[in-house]
């Protein structure tokens, strides 16, 4: 890391489960961290209060491995939704050309 990254960063004190954190963090990066920890936190509380999984060194382990399968899940998602949208964009763009082929050959009129 360069000083000049290191410069850049302010510590900021976050709480998760009733215990502090100090982390070193951008500017630009603080709103983001402060959604993320409080995410975290909501997530360790919800199985901790579950009482099926005890310590938390346990809870923040299904904590992390709960939201990483979200993401994967979502990302997945996402990947679907992409490839399959490219049909469907490659119809329009086809679309498109016909039409405007048509005006350039005057015959159709806007």
């Amino acid at each position: 890391m360069k000083p000049s990254d290191e410069q850049a960063k302010e510590p900021i004190t976050i709480r998760i489960l009733d215990k502090e954190f100090l982390i070193a963090c951008a500017a630009q990066e603080r709103a983001s961290l402060l959604l993320s920890a409080r995410h975290l936190d909501e997530r360790m509380r919800e199985i901790r209060d579950t009482g099926r999984v005890i310590g938390l060194e346990r809870i923040s382990i299904m904590a992390a491995l709960n939201i990483a399968n979200e993401m994967l899940q979502q990302q997945s998602r996402n990947d679907y939704l992409d490839q399959s949208a490219l049909p469907r964009i490659a119809g329009l763009q086809s679309r498109m050309q016909r039409v405007l082929d048509r005006y350039k050959n005057g015959r159709i009129d806007f």
